[in-house]
C-alpha cells in the first residue's frame, strides 16, 4: 500500500475538513442505489455509459465560488471549475456507490435523490454472508440429489472422479479470471454481464448476456423439473394424472405428468416472484439450511453404514434387478402353515392355474429369485465393484455381475417388472447432466454493491466456495461408489428400493430428511433462477445494445421487471415441455459454459493486451490459465453434446451480428477495441515495410467534400459516387476545409465533422472523416493531401468536384484553387478523379439494367482507365453496363494492328470490354476554333484589366470590413475566399493625395477605352489555337460516339506549367467535356495500377 503524508496549511479562511468543500450530498447505499446529481454514473444520451466524472458542473461553481479562489491555489484557480481539487475529488471517491451502469431509473430519479438526502448505509456483507454461502446455495442442486448416484454408477467411481474434476476444474480456472476482472476497479451489481460487456464490448456483451440469461431461465425449468420429479416419485406418487397401460406407456405418461405439474408449479412461482420477490430472497436462507441439513445427513449416514447398514434389500431374478413395489415377497413361492403356493412374484410371470402345469416365463423358471443388500455399507468392500463404469443403452435391464443367471429371453410382457434404463448414456451424456451442478459461480460477483469490500471478498469466497463444493462432490463420488450395491445406483429412480430416492437410502436418520430437503432446495433454487433472470434480462435491455429488447427494460411501480418476467416464464416453460431433467441439463450448460468462455477470454485479452486500466488487485492470474480455462469450456461444450454447442454458439453469432449492425453504437473502454487498436498497429508497421505490389494496388480515396454555410455537405453524390467505387473494401477519407481560426472554430470543426460522418453512415461510405481549419481554402486542402493517412494506410487517389460556376465567377480563386490541387496531386504522386456533373450520377438505390461505361483511352497513364469501371461493375448499381474502350489512332497508325493488340491486352488483363480504334485524321484548323480561342484570350485579358482598375475600390471596400469577423465558412473552391493580408488592417485609414498620383489616375480613365479597342484586335495564341482545336475534335468524337452512355471516363491533360494559362486550361476541360451527361476525368498518379501477371 502506499503512504500518504498530509501537510496541514494554516488558513483562516479554509473548513477544517475536505467534505464540506464541495457541497457533495452523502448517498443511501442501501436504499436502491440512489444518487444525487453529482454522484450518478452518466450516460451520453445515446446510452454510452461512462464513468462518473469527478469534474465539477456550473452547480457547484455557483455553490462554491469562494473555494475556487484559495489564495493557495491561485495558479489554478481559472481552471477550477474544470479540474477540482483533490480534496472534492477524495470526497466524492469515497461515497461512490455501485449501481448497474446505464440503468434509465437511475438517471431519472436524480432529481428526486436530490430532495431525499439520506445518512448513508455502508454495505456491511462480509466475505462469509455475502460471497461464500451465495455460492453455496447456487453451486449445490437438484444434479447432487437426483443424479449424481446414477451418474456413479454408469460411469463408476473413476469417470465419475474425472467428470467432477473436468467441471470444478473449468469453474475455478473461470473463478480465477473473474476474480482479477472483479477487482480491477470498482464493479457496479450486473455480475456477469456487466464484466463480459464492459471487457468484451457490447457485442460480445450481448451475445454471452443473452446467453447468460437463457441458462439462468432454463435452470429455473430444471430446478422445476427436479421438484415435480421428487413430488410425483417420492413424496406424493398418487398425484400423478395419467398412468400407463402397459410398459410402453410408461415413458409418455411421466413426461405428461411432468409437464402438466411442471406449468402448474412455474405459474405459482413465477406469481410469487411477481407478487413478493422480497420473500424469496428472505427465504434464501432457509433453503440453504435444507441444502445443509441434507449433505450433513449423507455423510452422518455413510459413517454410520460402516457398522450398521440401513436394510434396503434389492429382490433379484437371475442376476436381474426387479422392481420392488410390485410385488411383497421375494421368492417364487410362500409358506402358509403346511401349504406352499405362489407368491405375487409368481402370479406376475405366470398364466393363472396349478403351479405344476402352469405357463410361466423361460427365464423365470431357469434362474432363481435371490435377495442382496442395496446398502453393503462403507466396509463391505462394494469399492472395488463399483470402480469401472457400466453404460447401458435404452431399455436394457439392470444386471449385477458376479451373480448366477441361465441367459435366456424373457417374453415382452414382463419387461416391466424389471429395473431398466430410460436413455442411452455415455460419458459425454453425463458430462453434460453434471456441469449445471458444477456452476453458480457468479453469485458473489452478482452481489458486489452489497459487500464491504468487494475486491477482496468476491475472489477469497467464490474460489473458496468452489474448493468445498469440489471436495463434497469428490467425497460423495467415493462415500456412494464405497457404500451403495452398483444396481442401486444405477436405478436412476430408486425403482429397486421401493421408489425410495436412492440418495436417501443412505442418508441418516431417515430417507425423509434428503427427500424433503432436497424438495425445498430445488423449489427455492427454481425462485431464484425466477428471480434473477428477468433482472438479467432488464439490465440487456436498459443497456439499449438490442433495439428489440426495448421493451423489457420497463418495470411496475415496485421496481418489478413485468415484461422480462413474462418473457422468461414462456422461455421456461419451454424446458418443462420437454420435461426430461436429462434432457434440458446439456443446454443450459451449453449457455453457461459459453458464459464462462467468454469469461475466460477476457481476463486473457486484457492481460496480454497489458491494458494500462488492467490493474486487478487479485494476483493470483495468468494468461494462461485464462486461455486454458477458455480451451476447457469449449471441449466441455462439444463433449457434452456437440450439436448443442452448434446450436449455442449459432445463437451467439446470429446475436453478435446483429448488434454489430443495429445495434446502439458504445465506448465502454473494452478489450477487444483494445485488441482491434494492438492488431491495427501491426497491421500497419508491416505495411510500412514498403510500397504495395502492383497487384495489390487499390484506389484509396481522399474525397475533398464541400461544405456549406450550414456545415451540410454540398454535393452527398461525391459520397455516393466514392462508396459504389469502393464496394466497402479499401481505405476512403473524406476531408473537408473550415476557413477560419482553429481556436476559434473549434466547435464548428466538431460540428462539421459530426456532419460527414452522418452523411457517410447515410451513404454507407465504410471510412473516416478529417475535417481541418485553415486560413485559406487552398492551404487546408494542400494539409489534407499531405497529411492523411496513417503510414502504410494513406490515400492514392483524390477525389475533387468541378468548379461549377467559374466562368459567370469574376473572382478567379474558385479555379484557382481548383488547378492548384490538381498541380499538389501531380506532385504528390497521387491519382486524381474529377466527377462532372455528379448531380447526374445514379444513386445507391437506381439500377441501371443496360447502357455502356465508355473509356476514352488517349494517353497511358498507368491503367487507372482500365480499372475503374471493373470496380465500379462490382457495385449493385453499374453491375448491368458494358464496358466499352476506345482509343484514339493518328494518321500514321496501324488503327487495325492497334485494335488486335487492345484486345490481347484486355484479355491477359481478364477484363472483358468491347474494343474500338477511332481514327482522328489531320484536318485544318477550323474558323469555330479560331473564334472559340479568340473568345477565350479576349475573356481573359478583359477579366484581367477589370481586376486591375478595380483594385482600388477593392481595397476600400477591404478597409471597411472588421477583421474580427465571424468565422467565414470557406470551403473547397469557394468564391469566398480572400487572400490574407501580411499586415493588420488598421481601424481608420487616412488617404493621402499626391499630385503625381491624381495625374496617374486620369491617365488610367481616359485609357480605359483604348485598352478595350485592344481587346477587338487581339490575335489568339497559337498554342492556344492547337490544344482548343484537340479539345474542339476529341469533344466531337466523344459526342459521336459516347452521347448515351452511362458514364464517360477520360484522360484529364495536366495543368500548363506557366500559370498565367490557367483560365485557358479551364476553358479547354469545358470545351473536351461538352455535351455529356456523366464525365469522369482520370488522372493517374505515375505507377502502374493494373498488370497482366498472376
Amino acid at each position: 500500500m502506499p503512504h500518504f503524508t498530509v501537510v496541514p496549511v494554516k488558513d483562516r479562511g479554509q473548513s477544517s475538513g475536505y467534505d464540506s468543500l464541495e457541497g457533495i450530498n452523502w448517498v443511501d447505499h442501501g436504499d436502491g442505489g440512489q444518487l444525487d446529481h453529482q454522484d450518478t454514473v452518466g450516460s451520453d444520451g445515446q446510452a454510452n455509459h461512462k464513468e462518473d466524472s469527478p469534474f465539477l458542473n456550473s452547480g457547484d461553481l455557483a455553490n462554491n465560488k469562494n473555494d475556487f479562489y484559495d489564495r493557495n491555489l491561485a495558479l489554478f484557480e481559472e481552471e477550477l471549475d474544470i479540474r477540482p481539487k483533490v480534496s472534492s475529488l477524495l470526497s466524492r471517491l469515497v461515497r461512490y456507490t455501485s449501481i448497474t451502469q446505464g440503468s434509465k431509473e437511475h438517471e431519472e430519479e436524480e432529481s428526486a435523490a436530490a430532495s431525499r438526502r439520506k445518512t448513508p448505509k455502508s454495505p456491511n456483507m462480509g466475505t462469509i454472508m455475502g460471497v461464500y454461502l451465495p455460492c453455496l446455495q447456487n453451486i449445490f442442486g437438484v444434479i447432487l440429489f437426483l443424479r449424481l448416484t446414477w451418474i456413479v454408477g454408469v460411469a463408476g467411481i473413476m469417470q465419475s472422479l474425472l467428470i467432477v474434476l473436468m467441471c470444478c476444474s473449468c469453474t475455478m480456472l473461470t473463478a480465477i479470471s473473474m476474480s482479477a476482472i472483479a477487482t480491477n476497479g470498482v464493479v457496479p451489481a450486473g455480475g456477469a454481464y456487466f464484466m463480459i460487456s464492459r471487457s468484451l464490448g457490447p457485442e460480445f456483451g450481448g451475445a454471452v448476456g443473452l446467453c447468460f440469461y437463457l441458462g439462468t431461465t432454463f435452470a429455473s425449468a430444471m430446478y422445476i423439473l427436479g421438484a415435480v420429479e421428487i413430488l410425483l416419485k417420492y413424496l406424493v406418487p398418487q398425484a400423478a394424472i395419467f398412468h400407463a397401460t402397459d410398459h410402453h406407456g410408461t415413458d409418455s405418461a411421466v413426461l405428461n405428468n411432468m409437464r402438466v405439474y411442471g406449468t402448474i408449479c412455474l405459474s405459482l412461482m413465477a406469481v410469487v416472484v411477481f407478487v413478493g420477490v422480497k420473500y424469496v430472497n428472505k427465504l434464501a436462507s432457509l433453503f440453504l439450511v435444507c441444502v445443509v441439513v441434507s449433505i450433513v445427513s449423507i455423510y452422518a449416514g455413510a459413517i454410520k453404514s460402516a457398522t450398521h447398514p440401513p436394510v434396503f434389500p434389492i429382490c433379484m431374478l437371475g442376476n436381474r434387478t426387479l422392481v420392488r413395489d410390485r410385488f411383497d415377497v421375494c421368492a417364487k413361492t410362500i409358506t402358509t402353515g403346511n401349504t406352499t403356493g405362489p407368491s405375487q412374484l409368481w402370479d406376475m410371470f405366470c398364466q393363472p392355474g396349478n403351479m405344476s402345469s402352469a405357463q410361466c416365463d423361460d427365464y423365470f423358471l431357469q434362474n432363481n429369485v435371490t435377495e442382496i443388500q442395496g446398502i453393503p455399507g462403507l466396509a463391505s468392500g462394494i469399492f472395488r465393484d463399483n470402480m469401472w463404469g457400466d453404460y447401458m443403452q435404452k431399455g436394457d435391464i439392470l444386471e449385477k455381475e458376479g451373480l448366477a443367471s441361465v441367459d435366456l429371453h424373457s417374453t415382452t410382457e414382463n419387461f416391466g417388472m424389471y429395473v431398466s434404463a430410460d436413455i442411452a448414456t455415455s460419458f459425454m451424456l453425463l458430462v453434460g447432466i453434471f456441469f449445471p451442478s458444477a456452476t453458480g459461480i457468479m453469485a458473489g460477483s452478482n452481489r458486489s454493491g452489497d459487500l464491504r469490500d468487494a475486491q477482496k471478498s468476491i475472489p477469497i469466497g467464490t474460489i473458496v466456495a468452489i474448493t468445498t463444493t469440489t471436495i463434497v462432490y469428490i467425497s460423495s463420488v467415493i462415500l456412494f461408489g464405497a457404500c451403495i450395491e452398483g444396481v442401486v445406483l444405477r436405478d436412476k429412480f430408486g425403482d429397486a428400493v421401493r421408489n425410495t430416492l436412492v440418495v436417501g437410502t443412505l442418508s441418516w436418520p431417515s430417507p425423509w430428511v434428503i427427500v424433503i430437503g432436497s424438495f425445498f432446495s430445488t423449489v427455492g433454487a427454481g425462485l431464484q433462477s425466477l428471480t434473477g433472470a428477468p433482472r438479467l434480462l432488464q439490465a440487456i435491455a436498459k443497456d439499449n445494445i438490442i433495439p428489440f429488447l426495448r421493451v423489457f427494460g420497463h418495470e411496475k411501480a415496485n421496481g418489478e421487471p413485468t415484461w422480462a418476467l413474462l418473457l422468461t416464464g414462456l422461455i421456461a416453460e419451454l424446458g418443462i415441455l420437454i420435461a426430461s431433467l436429462d434432457m434440458v441439463a446439456p443446454i443450459l450448460s451449453m449457455f453457461f459454459l459459453m458464459c464462462y468462455l467468454f469469461v475466460n477470454l477476457a481476463c486473457a485479452v486484457q492481460t496480454l493486451l497489458r491494458t494500462p486500466n488492467w490493474r486487478p488487485r487479485f494476483r493470483y492470474y495468468h494468461w494462461a490459465l485464462s486461455f486454458l480455462g477458455m480451451s476447457m469450456c469449449l471441449a466441455l461444450m462439444f463433449i457434452s453434446s456437440w450439436y448443442y454447442a452448434i446450436v449455442a454458439m449459432g445463437i451467439a453469432g446470429m446475436i453478435y451480428k446483429y448488434i454489430e449492425y443495429q445495434g446502439a453504437e458504445k465506448e465502454w473502454g473494452d478489450g477487444i477495441r483494445g485488441l482491434s487498436l494492438s492488431a491495427a498497429r501491426y497491421a500497419l508497421l508491416r505495411l510500412e515495410v514498403g510500397p504495395p505490389h502492383t497487384k495489390n494496388w487499390r484506389p484509396q480515396l481522399l474525397v475533398l467534400s464541400k461544405l456549406d454555410e450550414d456545415l451540410h455537405v454540398k454535393y452527398p453524390q461525391l459520397l455516393t459516387f466514392a462508396s459504389q467505387l469502393k464496394a466497402g473494401k479499401g481505405l476512403t477519407i473524406v476531408g473537408s476545409v473550415i476557413q477560419g481560426n482553429f481556436l476559434e472554430s473549434y466547435g464548428e470543426l466538431q460540428a462539421a465533422e459530426q456532419t460527414v460522418k452522418n452523411m457517410m453512415d447515410i451513404e454507407r461510405v465504410k471510412g473516416f472523416c478529417q475535417v481541418v481549419v485553415a486560413s485559406k481554402v487552398r492551404e487546408g486542402i494542400v494539409h489534407l493531401i499531405q497529411s492523411c493517412g496513417l503510414g502504410g494506410m494513406k490515400h492514392n487517389t483524390v477525389v475533387m468536384g468541378w468548379p461549377y460556376g467559374w466562368r459567370q465567377s469574376e473572382d478567379p480563386r474558385a479555379w484557382k484553387t481548383f488547378i492548384n490541387t490538381v498541380r499538389c496531386t501531380t506532385a504528390a504522386h497521387l491519382a486524381l478523379m474529377v466527377p462532372k456533373n455528379v448531380l447526374f450520377y445514379p444513386s445507391n438505390h437506381e439500377r441501371f439494367s443496360d447502357g455502356n461505361i465508355d473509356v476514352w483511352w488517349i494517353v497511358h497513364d498507368g491503367g487507372m482507365l482500365m480499372l475503374l469501371p471493373f470496380l465500379l461493375k462490382q457495385h449493385k448499381v453499374w453491375r448491368k453496363c458494358n464496358m466499352r474502350i476506345f482509343t484514339v489512332a493518328q494518321m500514321d497508325d496501324n488503327s487495325i494492328q492497334m485494335k488486335k493488340d487492345l484486345a490481347t491486352f484486355l484479355y491477359q488483363l481478364r477484363i472483358e470490354a468491347e474494343v474500338e480504334v477511332v481514327e482522328m485524321h489531320d484536318s485544318d484548323i477550323s474558323a469555330y476554333t479560331y473564334e472559340r480561342t479568340l473568345m477565350m484570350e479576349q475573356r481573359s485579358q478583359m477579366l484581367r484589366q477589370m481586376r486591375l482598375s478595380s483594385a482600388e475600390r477593392q481595397r476600400e471596400a477591404q478597409l471597411v470590413k472588421d477583421r474580427h469577423s465571424l468565422v467565414r465558412m470557406g470551403s473547397l473552391y469557394s468564391d469566398e475566399e480572400e487572400e490574407t493580408l501580411e499586415s493588420p488592417l488598421p481601424d481608420k485609414v487616412h488617404m493621402t493625395w499626391t499630385k503625381e498620383k491624381c495625374e496617374a489616375e486620369k491617365r488610367n480613365r481616359n485609357n480605359a477605352p483604348e485598352n478595350f479597342r485592344e481587346l477587338t484586335s487581339l490575335k489568339p495564341d497559337q498554342s492556344n489555337v492547337r490544344r482548343m482545336h484537340t479539345a474542339v475534335k476529341l469533344n466531337e468524337v466523344i459526342v459521336n460516339r459516347s452521347h448515351d452512355a452511362r458514364l464517360v471516363l477520360l484522360n484529364m491533360p495536366g495543368p500548363p506549367r506557366d500559370t498565367d494559362g490557367d483560365e485557358n486550361y479551364m476553358e479547354f476541360l469545358e470545351v473536351l467535356t461538352e455535351g455529356l451527361e456523366r464525365v469522369l476525368l482520370v488522372r493517374g498518379g505515375g505507377r502502374e495500377v493494373i498488370t497482366i501477371y498472376s
